[in-house]
């Protein structure tokens, strides 16, 4: 896929310097441009790498003048980030205008999908499924029976959704993700045995979330596990049965969320936090990474440690965690002091 410098400048609204009909195919960092490449320059400390880069064409903020002799067709705008964000969005949205239904894959007949949708081969679309306008389901996904799933809505490749769950509009789910799996729930016989309790609830995503690949959501005993409007979750995060996740709450990677614990909106929470199960959790909470929450909490708490506490007083603690053993030898010499003067 190539683009002219005149079809770049039109699309952002700029103004070229140099050769309007360069075309590029591939985009590359400043520093390591080639023919071909499109690159940006934002940051004022990448500027002496437009002298020497080889990128056909530059994105640069209006104000840019070189001082030097270039290689490189710049195109002028108000804000060359912001610029090269929505030309990568451009880019993506072509890149990813799939339609049609590829062959193999199996569609019950039961199901039904609206219009400029993309069903990948090898995927499988259960009973009574509803898919919604210009959905995309990537190849090997799997949609359960009874599934609904909104308007443009992304399920990339390898994705499972199960039985029953709900998707709402403009929610991108990633690669391996697994909605609606049984939750973790056992009881102990006499004998020691453990018996599976049935899971016969759901999982329901609101609008415009996005799930991380390798993410697992697990469907409800009872009711639902529910991921409201705007959350953003990360890679490799465990959400175990009947969790509620509040309105745009982001989680960053490796968390593990127990079951019945509901968090609020507007929280932040850092990579690797482990929440126990049955916990009230307010919003505009953030919890540093690592953390370990075995508590409730309160609305605007910044907690940190494990088991977590706040952050303030944490850091406070640190300047003497750090010093622990010098702080035990100085007790240790004030005891030999006090015993030999006693």
């Amino acid at each position: 896929m190539k683009f002219t410098a005149t079809q770049i400048a039109e699309i952002l609204e700029g103004d070229i310097v140099g050769n309007p009909d360069v075309e590029v195919s591939k985009l590359a960092k400043i520093e390591e441009g080639t023919k071909g490449s499109l690159t940006f320059l934002a940051n004022p400390k990448y500027t002496p790498y437009i002298y020497s880069t080889n990128a056909s064409i530059t994105i640069v903020n209006k104000e840019f003048s070189p001082e030097n002799d270039i290689n490189t067709t710049l195109i002028k705008v108000k804000d060359a980030y912001k610029s090269f964000s929505k030309l990568l969005e451009y880019y993506n949205d072509i890149k990813m205008n799939k339609t049609g239904i590829e062959q193999p894959c199996f569609i019950s007949e039961s199901s039904s999908y609206g219009k400029n949708v993309y069903i990948g081969a090898f995927s499988y679309i259960g009973d009574n499924v509803i898919i919604g306008d210009n959905v995309k389901i990537y190849p090997n996904s799997y949609i359960g029976d009874n599934v609904t799933i909104g308007n443009d809505v992304q399920v990339f490749s390898g994705v499972k959704i199960y039985s029953e769950s709900i998707i709402g509009n403009n929610c991108v789910i990633n690669s391996g993700v697994i909605i609606g799996a049984d939750g973790f729930g056992f009881t102990p016989n006499e004998d020691g045995v453990y018996s599976k309790v049935p899971h016969t609830g759901n999982v329901i995503l609101e609008d415009n979330v996005d799930i991380g690949a390798a993410t697992t959501i697990d469907r409800a005993t009872l009711g639902s596990t529910v991921i409201h409007e705007g959350v953003k979750l990360d890679n490799q995060i465990q959400i175990a049965h009947n969790v509620e996740i509040g309105k745009n709450t982001i989680i960053a990677a490796q968390t593990g969320i127990a079951g019945s614990t509901k968090i609020g909106k507007n929280c932040q929470i850092g990579g690797q936090v482990g929440f126990a199960g049955h916990l009230i959790i307010g919003d505009n909470v953030k919890i540093q990474a690592q953390s370990g929450i075995g508590r409730n909490v309160k609305d605007n708490e910044v907690l940190q440690g494990s088991p977590a506490f706040l952050y303030g007083d944490w850091n406070k603690s640190y300047v003497h965690f750090k010093n622990l053993p010098k702080i035990v030898k100085d007790i240790n010499d004030l005891e030999k002091k006090i015993n030999k003067n006693g």
